[in-house]
């Protein structure tokens, strides 16, 4: 009695390449998102000043963001890095994309010239961003989070 085995199906190499750029796309998010609330962490009044500089919240409600915004980014570049819960850390990431794009066209159109504090909130009043620059910097973080987790 032979018993023949048949050797596992090769993988696709189209679904190959798709999972590792999808791995590639998370691990550059949860840098980026890393990057941006560490920078935020044990600097209260410099992003505080950052968010202040935007004129859509109150300096109370400023304050209160200071404090929540770094702890939040970070916790969601670990979700991205871990692999948690991928698919509901990505869909906020890109809601949270579109909020930053939304207060960064406001300043713009109202002519506004402010840093944006993204990742260096101690840099807030010595200088510029170009917010559309910034903008689209952000549609194409977008982007890649979208490719990241869109199903395949």
């Amino acid at each position: 009695m032979s018993t023949t085995t048949t050797p596992a199906p090769a993988r696709d190499t189209k679904a190959l390449v798709l999972d590792i750029l999808s791995a590639l796309a998370r691990f550059y998010m949860a840098y980026v998102w890393i990057d941006a609330g560490t920078s935020k962490i044990g600097v209260p009044l410099d992003v505080t000043k950052t968010i202040e500089a935007y004129e859509i919240f109150t300096p109370d409600w400023s304050y209160l963001l200071a404090h929540i915004i770094g702890p939040l980014e970070l916790a969601g570049g670990l979700l991205l890095l871990l692999g948690i819960k991928l698919r509901w850390s990505g869909k906020v990431s890109i809601i949270v994309l579109v909020l930053f794009i939304i207060g960064m066209l406001s300043a713009w159109q109202r002519g506004l010239v402010i840093d944006c504090g993204c990742f260096d909130p101690s840099a807030a009043g010595e200088g510029e961003t170009n917010l559309l620059v910034t903008v689209a910097r952000d549609v194409l973080y977008i982007a890649i989070t979208g490719f990241d987790v869109a199903p395949v």
